[in-house]
This record gives C-alpha cells, sequence and structure tokens, in this order.
C-alpha cells in the first residue's frame, strides 16, 4: 500500500466545464490543424458547407458526427488528417434574409440600389453568418478552423470566374432562350432539382376550340386554363383516329378569337385527356420543344412576378390563379367550357419559398451536362468513385443518364456575377474574368450582365477551389483528391454528382473515392421535422441537457445503415447512461489505481488475459467496421464490450480480488489489468465521444505509474495517441475456459433471478460430465463463488441433485442450487407459474408475428433475425422456469 497520489475526480460526471476546458486545449494546442507532409499519407474530407443562414439541426449533428468520427479515426492511425470546414453564401435564402431584414424598416433592394445592398448582405453575414460553425464546435467538430473557407471568399470566386470562363471557351457553357423554372416569389430562375415536385389535388378542365372553319370544335384538357391565352397551335397524334383529320385546319383560340392551327407531332400522347392538346410554347418545357420542331410562335403571358401581363388582354394585372378562375367563368359564359374532372398532378415548388413555380420562357446561361455526365458515371461503373450503401448508385446513375442542361444564370443581387460583359455600343459580348474592352468593335464601353450564378456553381467546385485551384498550390497537390465524402441524399444531384464532374473537367480527377449517404433524420412517428409541425429537436438544447458526447453517441448508436432514424428527445437518454456508466467505471479504476502500490505485482489470472485479448479483438471490429461505414456496429461493439465484459464482468471480478486490503498479489495484476483495458476502451470510444474520453484518458495517466506501460510514451492526449491493436493473440483454450465459466455464474444468477434470492448467498453444486469442464470449474472454484454470489460451491462428477434443488444445464454441466431453507416453497412456485405464463404469451406473440407472412415479407432483415432471436431466448427461459417449478414441488 502506499499513500493516494493526489486524485481528484468527481463523482458525478458533469459535461458542460469538461466540454468547454478540452475544446479549448485542443485549439490552443493546434491538434486539428494539418499540414502539408510529404512524409505521411493524407487523410482528407471536405465538409458538406452549410449555409449562412443556417443553425445546427439534428441532420446536420447527425453528418458531423459521423465525419468527426471519421477524421479523429484517421488522425489517431497515424494519417495526416485534414477536415476542411466552410459556409456556403446561399444566394437566394441570404438575400431573402435581408429582405426581410430591410422590409422591417420600410425599404427594398431596390431603393438601396445593387452596391449598397451586397454590403449590406456582407455586413449581416460578418454578423451572423458564423453561427452554425461556433455550434459545430459545441459538438466537438474537430475541423481545421485555421483553413476555413467562404464560397464568396477571394479564392473562392476566382475560382468560380475561371470555370466559367474554362467552360465557355469549351462550348460547354451557352446562353439560350428555353423553358426554365421560374420562382415569382424569389423572382429568379430554379435548376431543375431546385424544384420540389409535390403531388396536388387539382383539377382537370376540359375546353372547347372552336373549328374556324365550318361546324364543330376540337375539345382539349389542361390543368392551367391561364396558360392557354398563350397557345399558339392545337397538337394531336396523327396516328389518332379522333383527329387525324384536323391536321392541317385551324381553330379559334377561346377569348382571344385567334385563329391557330392544328398540327400533328407523334409526341402527343393519345392516352392523354382528349388527345388534343394545347401548345403554349413558352409556359410548358414540352409544349416549347413542339413549338421549336413546329416553328411556333412564342407568347409569354405572364410577367416574372406571377401577374398576368399585356399579352393576356382583359386579364392583365390579375394573379395567375385569380387569372384561371376567371377564365374558367368567362368560357362557361361563351359555352366552351365542357368539364371539370378532380386531377392528381405534380407541381413544381420553390425549394426556398415554397411558391409554385412557373415554367417559363427565358433568356438564361446553361451548362451542357451530358458531355460533363459520361465521365463521372463511368467514375462511378469502374468503383473509383463507391457509394455507401451502394443502392445509392442506382439513383445516380438514372438522374446522371436523363440528365438536362443547367440553368446556372439567377436574378438575385447576391452571389457571383456572371463574368460576362455587353458593350454598349455594338452589343457584342465577352467573357472574362475582369472588365474588359470589347473583343468585337475593341472599346471599352462593356457593361457586366445584371445575373449572378447558381450557388452550386461554387458548390461544385469545394473540394479543389477550398485548395487554391487554380492556382497550383502544395496544399492542391498533397490534399486532392481528398477521400471520403459524408453527405445527405436530398443533395446527390445538387451537389455530390456535379463534384464529381467539376473534378473530372477541371482537374482530371475524381474529388473523392468514397460517399457516405447518412440517414435522415425523422421524429419518432416517421415524420420529417418541421416547425409547422412542431417536431424539431434542437441538437444544441439536447447538448445542454444531456452533454455532446451523449449527443453523438445515441445518433451513431440508432443510426442503422440505409435506415431513416427515427429520434424522440428520450433517446438521448441512452447517451448519457453509457457516459455515466464509464465514468463509474472509470472512477473506480482510478481509485484502485491511486491506491495501490506503484511496485505491486502479482502473476494474472486467466481472466486477465482474457479481458486483454478481448478488447484486442474489440479493436479489430471496430476498425473494420470503421472502414466499412457501419458506424452504428462500431459503437454498439464498444458498448457491449464496454457494459458487459468490461464492467459486468471483469471489474465485479477485480472489485473481488482487491477486497483484501489491495494485497500486492491476485488484485495488483487486476487493477494494473483494468487501467490497461480501461485506456484501450477510451482510445477506442474517442472518436465518438470525445470529451468524457479525453477527461477520463488525462485523468487515469495521471495516476497511473509510467512503469505499468499503459500509456504509449510522449503523448498528451488521447485525440493524438495511437489507434488500439490487440496487445496479444487469441487464445481459444482461455475463452472456452471464460466462456464455460461465465455461463455457469449466469445460470446462477438466472436462477437467484427467478427466485428473487437478490440478497441471499446461496450454496452451488456443480456436476460436471467432462473431464475438461471438470478441472476448470474444480481449480475456478473462486470465480463462480464470485459472480455466482454463492457462500459455498462443490464440484464434482455424478453428484446426485437434492430435493427442492433448481437445476440449469450448462454443456454437461448441472447446476443445483438447493432452495430449501431459502424460500417458501409453495409461494415461489406460484410467483414461478406467473412468470411461466407471462413467459408463454410472448412466445405466442412472437410467434405469431414470425409466421405472419406479410411480417416476414414487409420486415427488415434485421427485425426478424431479432425476433428469431428473442424466441429462442424465451423459449430457454420457459425451459429454466419449467425445470425451477418442478424443483419447488418436491
Amino acid at each position: 500500500m502506499s499513500a493516494a497520489r493526489g486524485l481528484d475526480i468527481a463523482k458525478v460526471y458533469e459535461p458542460a466545464p469538461v466540454e468547454a476546458k478540452w475544446y479549448k486545449t485542443w485549439l490552443e494546442k493546434g491538434y486539428f490543424h494539418s499540414e502539408v507532409d510529404p512524409e505521411k499519407e493524407p487523410y482528407v474530407i471536405m465538409i458538406p458547407p452549410p449555409n449562412v443562414t443556417s443553425f445546427l439541426h439534428m441532420g446536420h449533428a447527425l453528418n458531423n458526427t459521423l465525419q468527426d468520427i471519421l477524421i479523429r479515426w484517421k488522425r489517431m492511425q497515424g494519417f495526416n488528417a485534414m477536415w476542411m470546414p466552410g459556409t456556403d453564401h446561399a444566394g437566394i435564402a441570404t438575400q431573402n434574409v435581408v429582405e426581410r431584414q430591410l422590409a422591417t424598416e420600410n425599404l427594398t433592394r431596390h431603393d438601396l440600389r445593387r452596391e449598397k445592398f451586397v454590403e449590406r448582405v456582407w455586413e449581416w453575414r460578418n454578423k451572423y453568418g458564423n453561427t452554425i460553425t461556433g455550434q459545430l464546435k459545441s459538438l466537438g467538430c474537430s475541423c481545421d478552423w485555421d483553413r476555413e473557407r467562404f464560397t464568396m471568399d477571394e479564392g473562392l470566386s476566382d475560382a468560380v470566374f475561371e470555370t466559367f470562363v474554362t467552360l465557355y471557351e469549351k462550348g460547354l457553357v451557352y446562353r439560350g432562350n428555353r423553358i426554365i423554372n421560374w420562382c415569382p416569389r424569389c423572382q429568379t430562375a430554379l435548376a431543375d432539382d431546385e424544384v420540389e415536385r409535390r403531388e396536388i389535388e387539382g383539377n382537370m378542365y376540359w375546353i372547347r376550340y372552336p373549328m374556324a372553319e365550318g361546324e364543330g370544335f376540337v375539345t382539349v384538357a389542361t390543368t392551367r386554363p391561364e396558360t392557354m391565352l398563350g397557345d399558339t397551335a392545337v397538337a394531336v397524334n396523327p396516328n389518332d383516329p379522333r383527329h387525324k383529320d384536323k391536321v392541317g385546319a385551324n381553330v379559334i383560340l377561346p377569348l382571344v378569337e385567334k385563329v391557330i392551327p392544328v398540327i400533328g407531332d407523334e409526341d402527343v400522347d393519345m392516352e392523354f385527356g382528349s388527345g388534343a392538346l394545347k401548345i403554349t410554347p413558352a409556359h410548358d418545357p414540352v409544349d416549347f420543344e413542339i413549338g421549336q420542331r413546329h416553328g411556333l410562335e412564342q407568347v409569354i403571358v405572364i410577367a416574372e412576378d406571377g401577374t398576368m401581363n399585356e399579352n393576356a388582354g382583359p386579364y392583365q394585372g390579375m394573379d395567375r390563379f385569380a387569372c384561371r378562375e376567371q377564365i374558367l367563368k368567362d368560357l362557361q359564359e361563351k359555352g366552351l367550357f365542357e368539364a371539370q374532372d378532380g386531377h392528381e398532378h405534380s407541381v413544381g415548388h420553390c425549394y426556398r419559398c415554397k411558391t409554385v413555380v412557373e415554367p417559363y420562357l427565358s433568356e438564361q446561361w446553361f451548362v451542357k451536362m451530358e458531355p460533363l455526365a459520361e465521365p463521372a458515371i463511368e467514375a462511378v461503373r469502374s468503383g473509383r468513385v463507391r457509394f455507401h450503401p451502394p443502392r445509392w448508385e442506382k439513383i445516380y446513375y438514372e438522374w446522371m443518364e436523363n440528365i438536362r442542361d443547367w440553368c446556372i444564370s439567377r436574378q438575385i443581387w447576391w452571389g457571383h456575377r456572371i463574368p460576362v460583359w455587353q458593350c454598349a455600343d455594338c452589343d457584342a459580348l465577352t467573357v472574362s474574368k475582369e472588365k474588359p474592352k470589347c473583343q468585337a468593335c475593341g472599346k471599352e464601353n462593356t457593361v457586366q450582365d445584371e445575373d449572378v450564378l447558381d450557388t452550386w456553381f461554387s458548390s461544385w467546385l469545394w473540394p479543389f477551389s477550398t485548395l487554391g485551384w487554380p492556382e497550383k498550390t502544395p496544399e492542391l497537390d498533397y490534399y486532392y483528391p481528398t477521400q471520403t465524402l459524408v453527405t445527405g441524399p436530398d443533395i446527390i444531384f445538387f451537389w455530390v454528382a456535379r463534384m464529381i464532374m467539376a473534378g473530372l473537367e477541371m482537374m482530371d480527377e475524381i474529388p473523392y473515392s468514397d460517399v457516405y449517404m447518412n440517414a435522415m433524420i425523422k421524429d419518432d412517428k416517421g415524420r420529417i421535422m418541421s416547425k409547422s409541425l412542431g417536431n424539431v429537436i434542437d441538437p444544441i438544447q439536447m447538448i445542454e441537457r444531456f452533454g455532446a458526447d451523449a449527443v453523438r453517441f445515441s445518433l451513431i448508436i440508432l443510426t442503422t445503415e440505409g435506415q431513416d432514424v427515427k429520434l424522440h428527445e428520450t433517446k438521448f437518454e441512452m447517451g448519457r447512461n453509457f457516459a455515466n456508466k464509464l465514468w463509474n467505471a472509470a472512477r473506480l479504476v482510478m481509485m484502485a489505481v491511486d491506491r495501490l502500490s506503484e511496485t505491486a505485482a502479482g502473476e494474472p489470472e486467466p481472466e486477465d488475459r482474457w479481458i486483454i485479448q478481448r478488447c484486442g479483438e474489440l479493436a479489430t471490429e471496430v476498425t473494420s467496421r470503421l472502414e466499412s461505414f457501419r458506424f452504428n456496429e462500431a459503437v454498439q461493439a464498444i458498448y457491449d464490450f464496454t457494459w458487459h465484459e468490461y464492467c459486468d464482468w471483469y471489474l465485479e471480478m477485480m472489485k473481488h480480488r482487491v477486497q483484501d486490503a489491495l494485497s500486492p498479489g491476485t488484485g495488483a495484476a487486476a487493477v494494473r489489468t483494468a487501467a490497461l483495458v480501461l485506456e484501450r476502451i477510451v482510445r477506442l470510444l474517442h472518436p465518438v465521444m470525445p470529451f468524457i474520453t479525453e477527461e477520463i484518458w488525462s485523468s487515469l495517466k495521471q495516476v497511473t505509474p509510467a512503469g505499468w506501460n499503459v500509456f504509449e510514451p510522449d503523448r498528451e492526449s488521447v485525440m493524438i495517441a495511437s489507434w488500439p491493436t490487440p496487445d496479444e493473440p487469441r487464445d481459444d483454450s482461455l475463452h472456452d475456459e471464460m466462456d464455460l465459466l461465465q455461463d455457469v455464474a449466469r445460470a446462477i444468477r438466472s436462477i437467484r433471478s427467478d427466485l428473487d434470492l437478490h440478497k441471499k448467498k446461496v450454496n452451488v453444486i456443480l456436476s460436471a460430465g467432462a473431464d475438461d469442464e471438470l478441472q476448470v470449474l474444480d481449480r475456478r472454484k473462486d470465480f463462480v463463488m464470485c459472480m455466482g454470489s454463492a457462500k459455498h460451491v462443490e464440484v464434482g462428477r455424478g453428484l446426485e441433485r437434492p430435493s427442492g434443488s433448481a437445476t440449469q444445464v450448462v454443456g454437461s454441466v448441472e447446476i443445483f442450487v438447493p432452495l430449501r431453507g431459502l424460500v417458501e416453497l409453495d409461494e415461489e412456485r406460484a410467483k414461478i407459474e406467473k412468470k411461466l405464463d407471462k413467459a408463454r404469451q410472448r412466445e405466442t406473440g412472437i410467434l405469431k408475428q414470425i409466421e405472419n407472412p406479410k411480417f416476414m415479407e414487409r420486415a427488415r432483415p434485421e427485425i426478424v433475425e431479432r425476433q428469431k432471436q428473442n424466441l429462442e431466448e424465451v423459449r430457454e427461459h420457459i425451459q429454466t422456469l419449467q425445470r425451477t417449478a418442478e424443483a419447488l414441488k418436491e
């Protein structure tokens, strides 16, 4: 024994002060920062840059926890790990925020004019735009904050302009007058994938177009009568027997009284509506294509703000939906309205403001996507880029193989202004990063395009623009390509696919080799979290309530690969409970270490070697799971080992071995082993729960004698300690021995639990049928007494079962626990019969599920397997209870 060495560890774990202390220390020590080092292999993750308008939500919390696990793990493995942070300028969203702010001052952006408005946005960004990065720090994210980037900073802006000019010179960027998605609220064009398609219960309207010559009419069916004011033809399929004789004739456009032709086009679906299609080339993408083939006039009748324009005649100035109702009334009055049917159809909405978008003919800038998509498809097919789970590859291919050109111009002021200049003298266009002379006439009177580029045009360059491209920097050469992208499936088209295209086109190399699609977070009823539903769970509030480690742990252990997470606030109790369990275990070990002589020795017992080997196997399993991106399986393995094998078994054994005043014999070996295994657990757990593991690691290091060789020399933090590997190879005979001992102890515990003998010591008789089991049990009676709470253990072969004894069987070993004098037999038998009834009811319930074809067809495989295991366990329990009930009859 020696005097305590000044251990000071709190009885109860308080996350807040620990988290603040260690994050500040990590930053001061520069542990998050990476420098180019040709002697080390890099491992790089580029953060999906959150919008500057964003606040941390549960999706962010999960996504960034996953990234942090990978980066901390790889850092411990010896890689030069670099996690690049940053934020996105979020053109439409940020402009909307600032415009709402101006509205409170009775101002609009037009009152300020462009330059002053952009200054105002920068002021807002500098004041509020880093909120989410501070919240990521609260979560424990070990980003390289010294490298933080913003998509509108000088270097990234240069990359944007360089890309535009390069693609334009290659013929991949062009300006065209085409149908785009227009948001009347935001008054800007949107890309196809910025439009949210929703199924709407609308109507199909049947309208008569009178023949211009002779009697009769053609009936068309439409969901948008307001656009008929811009019709320039009616199209029918020339193979349709109902209408083929009308091809070449003319009809009168109702209300407008304009003569328009009936044309034949084989793209007209004969099964839709009446088989006759009204053609509005300026307000429908299909109509636009038909109009192009037939040289039809393009008449725009809806203004940019969603009201009807001058081409709408008497309807000018009306809202488009109010106009629809008025047109229907006017058609009825003229006898041209035939019918109305309920019709569910897909309607596009702006992804930002949720306004119904308008298909709109507009001159915009586009990127030709098909030439960029082909090599990006091949990169995935060849395995150079891998998706996890693999099922996302199919979705990637479906979009890429049917890709449409990308509309990249936006009619807003916040963003990268398009580097195109028009000559005020000759109208010629010049594409240039800087203000140029006119390439046509040589004059300097050039004016820059008013539009800005789509926000995603800067984001698709993120993996290399953040590293200094287009300059050939050391960082670009060393860190690119990156290794892993962790992101949500909702931006697979916005961002993931486009980054692959940009990387191959501009860098001639993929941007990353692995893409992990994290789960979507929903509420406990399976609904998307939203403010309108009132089901949002704020991760910052959860961190304040449970601690960052508990939030991280709970999110990961709940996340099964490829499955959505159903979340409720109470689920974070799981992480808090585990943190408390770990803390209490660490405190127990450290108190034992602190009181033990520095020179205390002792030969290890089998359970010491067993727990060390099991910890090594855990390290191998966790490494394998992380390598295959099965995060929850890795965390579950650590949880099971720590809670059950280490705490429930090993530490209980250690406590019994050190009871004798911490004698320098077997107790010392147990304490040293407990310290060594705890240190390994803490290292394995660190990427998931960084704060509590750092606190335990540093405290344990403080009290552990250097001569014990528990810690690596010269490691000041668990964060830069090495990743654990097995200390010694597996000894199968040792594990067989421990399995037998644990099974016997579990059987005794089961008897004690069934009969409520928790506070009573029992006598145990072990009758072994095999020599090897007999030898083990005879040699390790102490283990059985300790872990089975027995006061006496008798071991032999062919021992008779005393009457009134509860019985269990483990292998060839019969276990007898005499009950006379411990319980009232009749009373306990009645209790056992009740437990049997409950167990049988549970068995019946599980059987009903397993024997239900619908359940077996619809349930996930892991749930089916879990229910089968539950059935096996309940049947084993029934057998145990039946044996006990029989014993109580004697």
